[in-house]
């Protein structure tokens, strides 16, 4: 189709009147205006990008370049049911509006699956190759419960790597590179429900990177997913290890979603050697932070503990962590999280007898704990494991026509 429209273009251009080539000219102008008007203010960095506008947005977009509105409906359904990867298949459109749209410079704003591992378990870790070359991971978790039922939860990157370098942590032995746009955090749900055939019903933002560095793009995108791809906000999880001031900001937006805050310590020393960035956000003003979280927004605040053996893993930590949590309030929940073994690494996973011990020593003292169930193990699936085995900077250009690679099954 662009090619016949090229051809198209280049005729008039050979054959019309001056008066005429000017009048395509301001109209082709016009043209591009209406659609820089229209770009939606969350994709600062690349305006003409249709995936992460909404509704209404598309609708505009559509009167703008001379369609009636509901073509705008039709691009949504497009997009974000159909999940159309590119304007030239938008079959349900007229011609002229997908050959206007392009002309424009607009593009859906959805990337190739470059790599894909299945656990046994039945996990699957993808690597998204963005358009500057650069990868990022995304994880489908299925979970089936005993009526057969399955729910899938998709856990998001929200940065190209991370800058805070938590020392247990793989994607900080990669580096960092950028943040993600909204749009690109947006389509890793999308492709997750792609792969697996089936919608997702959680998503929790514990991928690559640090979501708070990325707060606009974590709330545009957050946006999106609610409303446009239709996910309850209370389905969706906002994980932070402490960004000063973020939290704050996170709760004046009153979402109804969960934040989980990664603290991995019971007292500041300990959290300064296993998370570097806890020396500029004190253990006791990101507690006292949590508690006007849950006092603004009446939303409980979830607490990570990554299981560390030998290191943070003692009963005497229990107890410092349980004594912790009932000095800034009440009504805590903590998920324990039992260390994925990563290349590199001097950390080990604590036994099971010592993670059953840590829990037991939780609940005596009244506080609601959960053990995460491991997935993925063999396929990766500790955060930035699968992204480092492929890269550490942008691909080469001569990647760029590179196919998806087949699907690997790895098995336990």
């Amino acid at each position: 189709m662009r090619i016949a429209a090229s051809s198209m273009a280049t005729m008039l251009q050979q054959t019309c009147s001056v008066p005429l080539a000017r009048a395509a000219s301001a109209r082709s102008h016009a043209v591009a205006a209406a659609a820089a008007a229209a770009a939606p203010p969350s994709t600062a960095r690349d305006p003409r990008v249709l995936l992460g506008m909404s509704e209404q947005q598309l609708q505009q977009l559509a009167v703008d370049l001379g369609q009636q509105s509901y073509r705008g409906k039709q691009l949504h359904q497009l997009i974000y049911k159909r999940k159309v990867k590119e304007i030239e298949d938008f079959s349900h459109l007229p011609l002229v509006f997908r050959n206007e749209l392009q002309e424009a410079g607009w593009r859906v704003g959805r990337s190739p699956i470059y790599h894909t591992v299945t656990a046994a378990d039945g996990t699957v870790k993808l690597l998204i190759k963005l358009e500057d070359n650069r990868l990022i991971e995304t994880v489908g978790i299925p979970v089936e419960d005993e009526k057969g039922s399955v729910r899938l939860t998709a856990c998001v990157s929200s940065q190209v790597g991370c800058p805070l370098k938590c020392s247990f942590c793989a994607t900080g032995k990669g580096g960092f590179s950028r943040n993600l746009q909204a749009h690109e955090i947006i389509e890793q749900v999308l492709a997750i429900e792609e792969t697996f055939k089936h919608r997702v019903k959680n998503v929790v933002f514990m991928g690559m990177g640090e979501p708070m560095l990325n707060l606009k793009s974590v709330l545009e995108a957050h946006r999106c997913l609610n409303k446009d791809v239709q996910i309850g906000q209370r389905m969706i999880t906002i994980s932070t290890v402490g960004v000063p001031n973020t939290i704050k900001k996170l709760a004046s937006h009153k979402i109804q979603s969960t934040l989980a805050v990664s603290l991995h310590a019971p007292n500041q020393k300990l959290r300064e050697s296993i998370v570097p960035s806890a020396k500029s956000y004190p253990l006791n003003a990101i507690m006292k932070d949590c508690q006007d979280y849950f006092q603004e927004t009446s939303r409980r605040v979830s607490f990570e503990y990554a299981l560390l053996a030998g290191v943070n893993d003692a009963e005497e930590h229990a107890i410092e962590l349980a004594a912790l949590l009932h000095e800034w309030g009440r009504g805590n929940h903590v998920n324990l999280i039992p260390f994925n073994p990563i290349d590199g690494s001097d950390y080990r996973r604590p036994s099971k007898k010592a993670v059953l011990a840590f829990a037991s020593v939780l609940e005596s003292r009244k506080i609601a704990v959960s053990v995460r169930q491991t997935r993925g193990l063999d396929a990766s699936a500790a955060c930035g494991q699968l992204r480092n085995k492929f890269q550490k900077s942008p691909l080469l250009a001569e990647t760029d026509e590179m196919q998806s690679q087949p699907e690997i099954a790895m098995a336990c």
